[in-house]
């Protein structure tokens, strides 16, 4: 800690509601997200006390499937989406996960987020086939010590995350982190910051987050489709508005395709509610 090279600066990457930047509410944007995120799936390994997809090893697995993904991915591109962002559950419980990146990653910037506990063994050596300079792995670490991070996603994982996370550093992976600020870590993010920096994470892959009152969180703040910009979102029952959550309030369309008409709704959706409108979403 007293190493002037891993001095933390967290402050600057606080306040946002998006997992990976920060964000201006709704009613005062002009410009749409072109970015996709993909949930490719809603069961987990973990059950993490705050998780807003309401993940768990019980949870209904919801699979988009591969012949999905290749579709949006083809069509995110003809429509000028630069970036896609692959989320679950945990998607690496997907044996299909692999082949999803490889297409992916082979035509835009491409993320996945994970708990990177799975990455070991077989797992390991399949995403190092389809490893690729255009693949970041998002992976979630909500503690720079066990305590605060265990406290919402079960004793021992943070011991895990950062085995996995250095040993992804070590094979050369892109590693962006993800923190949610709890009371439990709320007072100590300086220490995720230090312990990153020391993995050789600079600062730009580190973003924090508040909680949001959605899934299972009972605490944290109210957001809606008119306190967050659009980013376009699919599962396998249809288009949300923001990955933040698909919840019935946030769905736009239960029409995945064409990929076009959930541009052009979210689009008007915005247009609405900049001129201080409420949403008019319904489903024909």
């Amino acid at each position: 800690m007293n190493n002037p090279n891993l001095t933390p600066n967290c402050q600057a990457k606080k306040a946002s509601f998006s997992y990976t930047s920060a964000r201006r509410p709704a009613n005062q944007a002009s410009e749409f997200q072109w970015k996709l995120w993909l949930y490719t799936n809603y069961d987990c390994h973990l059950r993490c006390s705050y998780c807003l997809a309401e993940s768990s090893p019980r949870a209904a697995r919801r699979a988009l499937g591969i012949e999905n993904v290749q579709r949006l991915v083809d069509e995110a591109l003809d429509l000028g989406f630069e970036e896609i962002f692959f989320t679950g559950g945990e998607p690496f419980i997907l044996d299909e996960i692999y082949g999803m990146l490889a297409y992916a990653a082979a035509r835009m910037k491409t993320t996945v987020l994970t708990t990177a506990m799975l990455l070991k063994g077989r797992r390991l050596e399949r995403l190092n086939q389809v490893a690729s300079q255009n693949l970041t792995l998002q992976v979630s670490l909500d503690g720079g010590r066990a305590e605060p991070h265990d406290a919402y996603r079960g004793q021992g994982t943070w011991e895990k995350t950062v085995a996995s996370i250095r040993r992804l550093k070590e094979l050369g992976y892109h590693v962006r982190l993800s923190t949610t600020e709890t009371p439990a870590n709320a007072k100590s993010l300086d220490e995720i910051c230090a312990l990153h920096l020391s993995m050789g994470i600079p600062e730009k892959d580190h973003f924090i987050r508040p909680l949001a009152k959605r899934g299972f969180s009972k605490d944290g703040i109210e957001v809606g489709m008119t306190s967050i910009n659009p980013e376009l979102t699919i599962n396998a029952e249809g288009v949300f508005w923001h990955p933040l959550s698909t919840a019935a309030d946030m769905q736009v369309s239960k029409k995945i395709f064409p990929l076009e008409e959930a541009v052009a709704c979210i689009q008007e959706q915005m247009q609405i509610i900049a001129a201080g409108g409420q949403p008019t979403i319904s489903f024909t």
